[in-house]
């Protein structure tokens, strides 16, 4: 049974907490915007019978839900800038894709060096040079959050990491020798790790329930906006370093992000409550009420913090969930082709150019096919769209593996290999890419969100460094084909995970999800082998129209408990 925290709290009592809080935090005139902001968390589907709230107030209550995307321009100008800090995520990690082909011929790091010896020490040292982002953001970077966040908010954070990105972009086009090159990536990971812990957090608190899913996966929209590689790559003579040098464009514009106010919810930890006097009641209704139930994390210390992620029940089913989502996409293999889809066409067969075009075509399916997402993330479910992907990732990738059995004199072995790429590409675009970053920024409390997604995006970038480093070396060993294979098992390993392991999130505002965490981990699984896929088998397979599937989660109004006080259990 899913508990309401502000259930059974008399009217007078909860007035009063209120009018402390104000009081506190220096807030005495927007007071009763937060009496009221509490009232309506307390029993928010009622909110029609609440006599304090006037139909002015009520109004704006029920066009939320009849008009979802009537939003304030504000909003969406927000999100447009979070999107821009996700476009400078998704030039950066695939900046070195093109330049493969061409910094380790300048740098003498040729992987087809004739002697055997050199060249194996050279395919590890472009796997080491591609992966050093991700090996600096999920040691340094990703940890960082936490802090910079206390200190600097939401916005200061993305403008610290956005210096970093630039400067160091700029770093990697001057670069002389590949030591240097992998130093700027080093320190690129900083402010990549920093940024991507942040703004989909960001993203996430500055918008409602009902639409948070289409709009705070414009992380993931926007992360594969690289198509400009390509050209680049065929209009420069020197690509490798023009690649790098044009990511410093949309680092500068990602600096307009320092204009923008910090999220509602973001305010609170650092008492910085009293900068959104004007912020509406409704608006104020899950956080108000929530502020009022948990304490302040200014009493709790860093290394509390991420101890809590998995000594707490709540606090562990989140960090778990993150981990398995997180991890999940470097499984599916996206990033083999992100990273080396250049690489991958010319064993394929291609010219370098035609190499490079083909993977401007990757690129382009992959962000047309993020399209449908925006809408079903929110209605279809985000575990739902894992479920029917990942599955469709796995068969495509393994065709893609055994297409390269096909002889390179047959003049379908290069068309065949594009197609179930690309086919890849589209299944991977509406699910397993917007899922994992909006999936991770709306599970954590507000105690514990910068703490809980710096855990979740180390987790994802530390698999990145992983592949990004082994899979030149892998490709070699095993052949592309036992390569994509591999992955493509993979891609089962964690759809079984994600059957188990992942709640569903959609259309539950930040603070429901709270009562979402509460149940066990292994009440869900049970929940899932047991009454789900049976229901799921009887109505989709045997087509058993009559086939009922009982609820999992129990919306009851019931007494009063805390976060750390919610499913003892496991």
């Amino acid at each position: 049974r899913i508990q309401n925290p502000l259930h059974g709290i008399p009217k007078d009592k909860l007035l009063s907490q209120v009018e402390d809080f104000a009081k506190e935090k220096g807030m005495e005139d927007i007071t009763p915007l937060l009496q009221k902001g509490a009232l309506i968390a307390q029993n928010a589907s009622q909110f029609e019978s609440i006599p304090e709230l006037d139909e002015e107030d009520k109004a704006v209550i029920r066009r939320e839900t009849t008009h979802k995307w009537s939003q304030p321009r504000d909003l969406y100008f927000t999100v447009i800038l979070c999107s821009i800090a996700a476009a400078v995520q998704g030039w950066d990690q695939t900046g070195s894709n093109g330049a493969n082909l061409s910094f380790p011929i300048e740098f003498g790091i040729s992987e087809t060096d004739p002697d055997p010896n050199a060249a194996s020490r050279n395919q590890w040292i472009v796997g080491v040079i591609n992966a050093g982002p991700y090996i600096s953001s999920c040691l340094i970077g990703c940890w960082l959050t936490d802090p910079l966040n206390y200190l600097l908010g939401r916005r200061g954070t993305i403008f610290i990491a956005g210096i970093f990105c630039t400067l160091t972009v700029i770093g990697s086009a001057c670069a002389q020798t590949w030591p240097q090159l992998f130093v700027t990536r080093l320190l690129l990971g900083i402010g990549m790790g920093a940024k991507a812990s942040t703004v989909p957090v960001y993203a996430a608190e500055n918008t409602p329930a009902s639409i948070r899913g289409g709009l705070v996966m414009s992380w993931q929209y926007m992360s594969i906006v690289k198509l400009h590689r390509i050209p680049a790559s065929l209009i420069w003579e020197d690509p490798g370093k023009s690649l790098y040098r044009l990511h410093a464009i949309p680092d500068r514009i990602q600096h307009f992000s320092a204009i923008r106010p910090d999220a509602k919810r973001a305010l609170a930890p650092v008492s910085r409550l009293k900068a959104r006097s004007q912020t509406s009641d409704k608006e104020l209704a899950g956080p108000g009420g929530r502020i009022l139930e948990f304490a302040i994390i200014s009493g709790s210390t860093y290394i509390s913090r991420f101890m809590e992620l998995f000594t707490v029940p709540r606090l562990r089913r989140a960090t778990l969930a993150s981990w398995v989502v997180m991890i999940a996409q470097q499984m599916c293999g996206i990033n083999i082709i992100a990273f080396y889809s250049s690489s991958v066409f010319v064993d394929a067969g291609y010219s370098p150019k035609s190499a490079l075009l083909a993977s401007f075509g990757y690129g382009l399916v992959n962000w047309l096919f993020a399209f449908p997402a925006v809408w079903t993330i929110d209605t279809f479910g985000r575990r739902n769209l894992l479920l029917f992907t990942f599955p469709n990732m796995a068969w495509t990738l393994l065709a893609a593996g055994f297409c390269f059995f096909i002889p390179s004199t047959n003049s379908a072995r290069i068309p065949l290999i594009a197609l179930f790429v690309f086919m890849f590409a589209a299944f991977y675009s509406p699910g397993e890419g917007p899922v994992p970053f909006t999936y991770s920024a709306e599970v954590f409390p507000l105690t514990h969100r910068e703490m809980g997604m710096a855990w979740a995006v180390a987790t994802n970038l530390f698999w990145a460094a992983v592949l990004s480093l082994t899979f030149p070396r892998m490709k070699t060993a095993l052949t592309p084909t036992g390569a994509f294979g591999f992955y493509a098992a993979l891609n089962m390993v964690a759809f079984v995970m994600i059957f188990l392991l992942l709640p569903e999130t959609k259309q539950r505002t930040l603070e429901e999800l709270d009562y979402v965490f509460a149940v066990p981990t292994s009440k869900h699984m049970n929940y899932q082998v047991t009454k789900f896929l049976p229901y799921w088998i009887k109505r989709w397979i045997l087509f058993k129209k009559d086939a009922k599937l009982e609820p999992l989660y129990d919306f009851s109004e019931v007494e009063s408990v805390t976060v750390f006080e919610k499913g003892v259990g496991h």
